[in-house]
């Protein structure tokens, strides 16, 4: 079987995903009842029927919402992907991979190979068979890097099949069939770019699956979660800027625009809890610092939550998401006051030679300064120091409490005992920090602490998936150097052409190579008897298939031939009977994608082509080459620095 592929996975998410379709028909069959009903109760003024519509109309909207949390709980089946460390981390939010039906390209590809190309298609079954059991392979990717390879392949892929069968103008005809991440709701498209995106949010979600089941206790671990939510927070990011018009809800721009702000925080709650790992807690200037670290957590957890409680968005994120982000925002503001009173309360005060330096630090510390003294007077002062910090305690305190509240309010979450714990634990330390501090002949009122402002000293990064990093050979490779072999260009069917060498040779120049062209026919020459024509080119001499050949080759061929001459197998492209216009046909090759647009997409390709691939930008390629020798006795002073004469 394909490495990277594990067939085991699939049976646990199609269990999931067949549960969330089912659960979706319910949900769709109780809306329309309830349309039906309200329609109902506004049309009707019999008071007897408007009751037992009202009745109807409550059960069903209660059905509603069961279903609801029926498949909310699905899709917070979190615990399939996290890790089983004894340590308790704070859980992170993974994304279920896109679900795709089966797909038979058989007699699709091998119609177009006879149509198009005018190939034996019989002759390309095996590739054909190959291409369907990388696809298979790729609905199940092992969660690793070599599930990564597998899906960044199959994407690699895509990009030939669609250069050798998808014309600009008419599809292939197939249906691309794929199920939303979220709600197991089907989506289908005949446009290949619907594909290609499914495969890339794909290969985000995996990215998310994996940062989620790293043990974050360690630096290491802490290091490659960081790293996948990275590339998650890239995958998604690349996906928003060059697709569009996507069919399925978990691929529109707001709900991608949510999944790339998830993912950024993700990694700036990774960020913090390394910066716990590596930091002398007892030093006051690293306390601050970690307070600074938790109120960006915080910070960027609030515009996650923001924008999931977004129209458009709001109904579609399952509500134990919403809360989580929820959960976390508070968390992490009830951490930034808690290390900022540890900092104050369990220091010592500062020496004269430490003062400036941490003046300097506390300076920048608040979004506004807090009430009292001077910060001089502040800093050396324990029982200033003290109040302050008991301030500082009481907010922590209350937003402890708040982060409770509301993951109380999430029946999915209250079942997350892991979370559960993180937050009474971090209530309980700040509550027992305070009660150590009170003292009962405090007769001053707390006052209110200002908030701490956020700082990180390791920024996200979003990481745009690296393609170039996954080598793939065009599995279609036979049919031909794909600068002329490819689905937008059409030519005439292929001729045979006999040749007989005259005095003067063949009396053509011949330029490039894979495929070798036909830059000039010498009127009353051989090859201009024969029926040669300029832009002609060759793709057989005596039999040989020459479609891959290199100039050398194919001046090597004909000059091998003796007085009973050559066959030469040409072909024509339609429209380009002029190498001029070759020339501009070659280096224009941009292909839209029709319904789901990747136009974007397309610049890139050009970089990908792997050494088999013909190249894009033809002739810039080719002008680099050096003359070529002629054998006959003619000068080449006409010919261009990059053609030849025979």
């Amino acid at each position: 079987s394909q490495q990277g592929c594990d067939p085991f996975a699939q049976t646990q998410r199609s269990k999931l995903q067949h549960r969330r379709a089912r659960i979706n028909q319910q949900i769709n069959k109780e809306m329309r009842m309830r349309a039906g009903a309200e329609n109902l109760f506004r049309a009707t003024s019999n008071h007897k029927v408007k009751e037992t519509v009202a009745l109807e109309l409550s059960y069903v909207n209660s059905n509603l919402q069961l279903l609801k949390e029926e498949l909310e709980e699905l899709n917070s089946s979190m615990d399939v992907y996290q890790n089983d460390s004894e340590s308790i981390s704070v859980p992170m939010i993974p994304l279920g991979l896109k679900e795709t039906k089966e797909l038979d390209l058989l007699v699709p590809l091998k119609d177009f190979i006879s149509e198009h190309y005018g190939e034996e298609s019989v002759l390309f079954e095996k590739e054909i068979k190959e291409f369907m059991e990388l696809r298979q392979a790729m609905r199940t990717p092992s969660r690793n890097e070599a599930g990564l390879e597998l899906l960044m392949e199959y994407y690699n892929q895509l990009y030939f099949l669609d250069s050798r069968f998808f014309p600009p103008t008419k599809t292939l005809g197939v249906f691309f069939h794929w199920y939303d991440s979220l709600t197991g709701v089907p989506s289908h498209q005949r446009a290949l770019a619907f594909e290609k995106g499914s495969v890339l949010f794909n290969l985000g979600a995996l990215h998310t699956q994996i940062g989620a089941r790293q043990d974050r206790a360690s630096l290491p671990g802490l290091n490659q979660a960081i790293d996948a939510f990275q590339k998650a927070a890239g995958a998604f990011n690349y996906l928003k800027e060059n697709f569009s018009n996507a069919p399925s809800l978990d691929m529109s721009a707001a709900s991608l625009t949510m999944l790339v702000r998830l993912m950024v925080a993700q990694v700036q709650e990774c960020v913090f809890e390394k910066m716990t790992l590596l930091r002398a807690q007892n030093d006051f200037l690293a306390r601050l610092q970690l307070a600074q670290e938790a109120a960006r957590v915080q910070d960027v957890y609030s515009l996650v939550h923001q924008t999931m409680t977004q129209p458009h968005v709001k109904d579609y994120v399952p509500f134990s998401w919403t809360t989580m982000v929820h959960v976390k925002s508070e968390h992490f503001k009830a951490l930034s006051h808690y290390f900022a009173a540890i900092a104050l309360c369990d220091c010592p005060a500062p020496s004269d030679a430490e003062l400036p330096e941490q003046e300097k630090a506390f300076l920048q510390f608040h979004v506004t300064m807090p009430e009292g003294p001077s910060l001089r007077v502040l800093l050396q002062d324990p029982e200033e120091r003290r109040k302050l910090g008991k301030a500082h305690l009481k907010k922590a305190i209350m937003k402890h409490e708040e982060a409770m509240r509301i993951h109380g309010l999430c029946k999915i979450l209250r079942k997350m005992d892991i979370l559960q714990e993180v937050l009474s634990f971090a209530h309980k330390r700040s509550l027992s920090k305070y009660s150590e501090i009170d003292h009962e002949e405090d007769f001053f009122e707390t006052g209110e602490a200002p908030d701490i402002h956020p700082k990180t000293l390791q920024k996200p990064e979003i990481k745009s998936p690296n393609f170039s990093q996954v080598k793939v050979t065009d599995l279609f490779h036979r049919l031909g150097p794909l600068s002329v072999f490819s689905a937008k260009n059409k030519w005439y069917p292929a001729r045979r052409v006999h040749l007989m060498r005259g005095e003067n040779g063949f009396g053509f120049t011949l330029r490039g190579d894979s495929p070798v062209l036909i830059a000039g026919v010498i009127p009353g020459g051989c090859a201009a008897e024969a029926g040669l024509k300029e832009g002609d080119y060759i793709i057989s001499v005596n039999g040989k298939d020459c479609k891959w050949s290199k100039h050398a080759e194919v001046v090597q061929l004909l000059k091998s031939t003796g007085k009973e001459g050559v066959d030469i197998g040409v072909i024509t492209l339609q429209g380009s009977e002029c190498p001029k216009a070759v020339d501009r046909k070659a280096a224009v090759m941009s292909t839209g994608t029709g319904m789901l647009k990747s136009n974007k997409e397309n610049s890139r390709k050009s970089l990908m082509n792997s050494k088999s691939a013909s190249t894009l930008l033809v002739w810039s390629k080719k002008s680099k080459r050096s003359k070529k020798s002629t054998y006959s006795g003619v000068p080449f002073t006409a010919v261009g620095d990059n053609e030849a004469m025979y």
